[in-house]
């Protein structure tokens, strides 16, 4: 993946938010939001109000709100007298988040394989099939969706709503961040074989494999983060 360091919004292509639902200041949101997960608005990008309003077609107050909330996600940095812009990426931001996710997925799974119906196994199967067939068809943008999916599941199958938006505060500059790593070779695979693990260990019902299985999973993705620090330097604070 080839990254400027700098790209304005006019150069990109924002999500439709006629699409979109909710207020005019929520879809802009959640467009600008998409594009800034999806590294397409990159770290460091200069958010320029009139363009992003041309774009989109919306007047600035729109926009004003919906950088303002995307500030207080960390996902902008707005510099005074000097705009706003996308964030970079913070190691440090990635290693507490990370340790966040993970004190959260490892209880989760850990239940969800105690507890586990046959019909919620049936759902994980599935997705794991789903996964397959993405990596089949050499879709690795689909599989993350899938992969994102298997996730959700785990966390929906403890009976505590609130834990998916808990754990997706806290992982979402590792989720940016991790757009990075979708043109390694081999990934999506390797991925794909540590879901397996997860989810056989949630067949057997076994916590303890599936908090260890879980566990592995998710460090492999933030060592593999870590050298970007010196082949992305510009993408880094």
């Amino acid at each position: 993946m080839s990254l400027p360091n700098e790209q304005d919004p006019d150069e990109i292509a924002l999500p439709d938010i006629g699409k979109l639902t909710g207020s005019l200041a929520q879809r802009v949101y959640e467009a600008l939001r998409t594009a800034i997960l999806a590294m397409d608005l990159p770290p460091g990008t200069n958010l320029k109000k009139q363009l992003i309003c041309e774009q989109l077609g919306v007047s600035r107050s729109p926009v004003t709100e919906a950088i303002t909330r995307l500030a207080g996600e960390g996902l902008v940095e707005v510099v005074p007298q000097s705009g706003s812009r996308v964030t970079k990426f913070s190691m440090s931001e990635i290693h507490e988040g990370a340790f966040l996710r993970e004190a959260i997925e490892l209880a989760a799974v850990a239940k969800v394989a105690a507890e586990r119906t046959e019909e919620q196994l049936s759902e994980l199967t599935r997705n794991l099939r789903l996964q397959a067939l993405c990596l089949e068809d050499f879709d690795e943008a689909g599989f993350y969706r899938e992969d994102e999916r298997m996730h959700e599941l785990i966390f929906s199958f403890t009976g505590y709503p609130k834990l998916n938006t808990l754990a997706a505060a806290g992982w979402v500059q590792v989720n940016r961040a991790r757009q990075l790593l979708l043109p390694m070779r081999g990934r999506a695979q390797e991925a794909y074989e540590e879901h397996k693990v997860i989810i056989d260990a949630i067949r057997d019902r076994d916590p303890e494999k599936a908090r260890q299985a879980m566990q592995k999973h998710l460090s492999r993705l933030v060592t593999r983060l870590e050298p970007l620090i010196e082949s992305r330097p510009d993408l880094f604070d």
